[in-house]
């Protein structure tokens, strides 16, 4: 009998000889995977054409971007957001097009200890910078400068940050995600609704410079995780946040938004998770009437396992 057709065949493989990858990523909008390493350059690969162009420098930038390991490109495909070298007093983040990979900008931020996480708003017009002091910077690409800065409650030791959700105010300044979570080095999680910033007239400490206020009061803090917070992902509805531990076997959470409660029943203390190494969800398609979303969680041992949630 011919042999079984393989489930998944091989598109086409590219190996870049002495550069660990550390981060890759698909282009919204396009057919490029852009790769990098902890060097001086990064690659950007043609599915199409097969092409494979390599960029070596930033313009103008070469001291403060001496690796080009960590990378975020914007949910409208326009931008790249790369995370200079660390400075003691802070950090920097270079903005490059993505189309031409010229230099545009940089969002320069002030921390103890450099950057811990950055991450897009869901509108593509800006980023959130969170230092490792727990200081939180809202850096618009439309106006090139800091529209807020604001304090995480109780930080020590920021590790992650992950925006999720949607809110329809039309004049925001600072994106159109609902939620923003923090993680840290101790394994607390706070959850801040950013509507709330947006509808209330004047908190603390917010004025029309500042859209924020400067010492928010999380809507919940999470203290389930016991140790760092290695991963927080939102679904793409915005309902369900996954915080997890790489330092501890089993450790992720899942969270119900908008009312901030653990799921209790599940994972379980039989869910054969190991030590998380990465967590992501897709979909949200409506199949036979019932919405489905897919959870993926990947482990030491190389498995990627994945859960239905309806």
């Amino acid at each position: 009998s011919p042999p079984a057709p393989t489930p998944n065949p091989l598109l086409t493989s590219l190996h870049i000889k002495g550069t660990p990858l550390t981060t890759t990523a698909f282009h919204p909008t396009d057919s490029r995977i852009f790769l990098s390493a902890r060097r001086r350059y990064f690659h950007v690969w043609n599915l199409q054409t097969g092409q494979v162009e390599k960029v070596t420098r930033v313009y103008g930038q070469q001291h403060e971007q001496r690796s080009m390991e960590r990378f975020k490109l914007s949910p409208d495909g326009k931008y790249m957001a790369l995370q200079g070298s660390s400075r003691k007093g802070g950090g920097v983040i270079n903005i490059l097009s993505a189309s031409t990979l010229q230099w545009i900008a940089q969002a320069r931020v002030e921390s103890r200890g450099g950057i811990a996480d950055f991450a897009w708003w869901r509108d593509g017009k800006g980023l959130c910078i969170a230092g490792k002091s727990g200081e939180v910077t809202e850096w618009s690409i439309a106006e090139q400068r800091t529209v807020a800065r604001w304090q995480d409650e109780g930080a020590v030791g920021t590790t992650t940050l992950a925006l999720g959700g949607h809110h329809e105010f039309v004049k925001s300044s600072i994106g159109t995600d609902r939620w923003i979570s923090i993680g840290s080095s101790s394994g607390i999680v706070n959850i801040y609704d950013r509507r709330e910033w947006l509808a209330s007239p004047a908190p603390a400490g917010k004025t029309i410079d500042q859209p924020v206020p400067i010492a928010p009061k999380p809507t919940k803090t999470l203290d389930h995780l016991t140790t760092p917070t290695s991963h927080l992902t939102f679904s793409p509805d915005g309902q369900i946040m996954a915080m997890a531990s790489k330092w501890k076997r089993d450790a992720m959470r899942l969270v119900h938004l908008p009312s901030c409660t653990v799921f209790k029943n599940w994972p379980t203390s039989s869910t054969p998770l190991g030590r998380i190494t990465g967590v992501a969800f897709c979909g949200g398609e409506i199949v036979g009437g019932d919405v489905h979303s897919v959870l993926a969680v990947a482990n030491e041992q190389g498995k990627i396992k994945l859960w239905e949630i309806r």
